[in-house]
């Protein structure tokens, strides 16, 4: 089992950053790649970006392209998702995600493990 932690998120304007962690935790070496969704209130969960083990190619939706940016440590078992020029669109629960098997998707159900999410919110 592995058990995922975020944190990092909060209130802030319009065009301001945050940067959401993800703590990986139990047998993290089974993990390949990982993600970020978010679900605003109302709405169906969203893909945001993924990123492989190896950290290259990782992969956004087109609404974050250029503004948000995924990473990885692999000795730290840690995600990170920095969040750059935010919009008040972007407000929503951010969840850290992993999967064992393959690479990357950027559909939820492939996903296997997921945390608890953070409430991101963004005023204009």
């Amino acid at each position: 089992q592995v058990q995922l932690v975020e944190s990092g998120g909060g209130s802030v304007q319009s065009g301001g950053s945050l940067k959401l962690s993800c703590e990986a935790s139990g047998r993290t070496f089974s993990t390949n790649a990982m993600a970020w969704f978010r679900q605003a209130p109302g709405k169906e969960r969203e893909f945001v970006a993924a990123i492989a083990w190896s950290g290259a190619a990782p992969y956004y939706t087109e609404s974050v392209k250029g503004r948000f940016t995924i990473s990885r440590d692999n000795a730290k078992n840690m995600v990170y998702l920095q969040m750059n020029s935010l919009k008040p669109e972007d407000t929503a629960v951010y969840y850290c995600a992993g999967r064992t098997r393959g690479t990357w998707s950027t559909y939820s159900q492939h996903y296997e493990y997921w945390g608890q999410g953070t409430q991101v919110t963004v005023s204009s």
